[in-house]
């Protein structure tokens, strides 16, 4: 039986991937070929018969070798995608809604706060959403700081940092529209005015403190290297 591990590196030898992705598909596809070619000795082909039907299985190597640089960008750039943003801004999210129940559960009693405070309608919304809104810094600039470290662009970092606003602001841009439509002027003022009122609480501030932190941190990262240049001056 010829060596397979070198039959197919001696023809997948300008595959464009780095040392470690090339020598696994190699050893994927030289183990696929040992495999075919001894289940067509075990069909009761002769040696020479079970070699050729088996090197016959790729007609074309150098198609070969691109389709397979194509598949591996294509992974790669998925990978990428993934751990620059998606898993920062889920991390981002989750963050920002377990640190807002949080504040409901083991914060101050709203009840006895409306009770003693004159704005009663105003200091229970207050006393929830001031700590929770301080706390989102943290929050976008964990964000930034795994997507950074991942190798995200400052899109991607910025973009994960500002995710958990998204919710809320699509939730605004489908309600709109249903105030547009609605026949009731009385009803126009006050959904403008809820809207405009939500949309700068849930969406316009949260997204501010949150690109606070993210900035900051994107700041800090970039000027790392010219630290460094500075102190080996």
């Amino acid at each position: 039986m010829p060596d397979w591990q070198k039959f197919v590196s001696e023809r997948l030898s300008g595959l464009a991937l780095d040392s470690a992705e090339r020598e696994e598909v190699q050893a994927e596809l030289a183990a696929h070929l040992e495999e075919t070619c001894e289940e067509f000795r075990r069909q009761g082909m002769t040696k020479e018969e079970a070699l050729h039907r088996t090197v016959s299985q790729v007609q074309d190597w150098q198609d070969l070798r691109r389709r397979i640089q194509l598949a591996r960008k294509k992974e790669n750039a998925m990978t990428n995608r993934v751990r620059q943003f998606w898993l920062p801004s889920l991390l981002t999210l989750f963050l920002s809604m377990s640190l807002l129940i949080l504040v409901q559960f083991f914060g101050p009693n709203l009840s006895v706060i409306a009770q003693k405070s004159a704005w009663s309608l105003i200091a229970p919304v207050a006393v929830v959403y001031l700590p929770w809104l301080f706390s989102l810094p943290l929050v976008g600039a964990m964000g930034a700081y795994l997507s950074h470290r991942a190798g995200g662009s400052q899109r991607a970092m910025l973009s994960s940092t500002v995710f958990p606003v998204l919710p809320y602001l699509i939730s605004f841009l489908i309600g709109l529209p249903l105030v547009v439509t609605s026949n009731h002027q009385i009803v126009h003022d006050v959904m403008f005015l809820a809207l405009f009122v939500g949309l700068l609480a849930w969406v316009v501030a949260p997204g501010a403190a949150l690109l606070t932190g993210g900035v900051l941190v994107r700041e800090l990262l970039s000027r790392r290297p010219e630290v460094r240049r500075t102190a080996g001056n």
